[in-house]
């Protein structure tokens, strides 16, 4: 799965800033371009893993496909 990220970099520090749009809150940085690129990466993995949840026993559990 692709996901559109921003890169900025930081004037003081010459580190880089990067979020991604589509994910609130999904952001990270780097020393250099390739690092927050990597960092972004597994912050996106982490963001999307599903958090475990207590449920009552009548609930029903479903998966709903977006595409």
């Amino acid at each position: 799965m692709k996901w559109r990220v921003i890169l900025e970099p930081d004037p003081e520090t010459g580190e880089w800033a990067v979020w991604c749009p589509e994910l609130p809150g999904c952001v990270s940085a780097g020393a250099t371009e390739i690092e927050a690129l990597a960092n972004i990466q597994e912050a996106i993995e982490l963001y999307l893993e599903p958090d475990a949840i207590e449920l009552p026993a009548s609930a029903l559990t479903r998966e709903v496909f977006v595409g």
